[in-house]
């Protein structure tokens, strides 16, 4: 509760019941899907997408944003 309380609802204003729930299911998709965790080794619960295990100055990475800039996803390039 405290994640998605500092990392998204504190940077928005919330209209109604409807934008609430579209927001609480991006974040969760975000959190269970893209985010690292510390306890995983820095992995999501729920990847989709490998971890690239070395990190090289010519690796490319595609940025996408969710929820207007809030949260940022950092994916490998093909």
């Amino acid at each position: 509760m405290r994640t998605i309380r500092s990392e998204c609802l504190d940077w928005m204003l919330i209209v109604n019941e409807r934008h609430l729930e579209r927001v609480l299911a991006i974040f969760v998709d975000h959190y269970n899907g893209h985010r690292p965790h510390r306890a995983l080794a820095l992995t999501p619960p729920h990847s989709i997408r490998p971890v690239p295990a070395v990190v090289s100055d010519e690796l490319k990475v595609h940025r996408r944003d969710r929820l207007g800039g809030v949260v940022r996803e950092y994916v490998p390039a093909a």
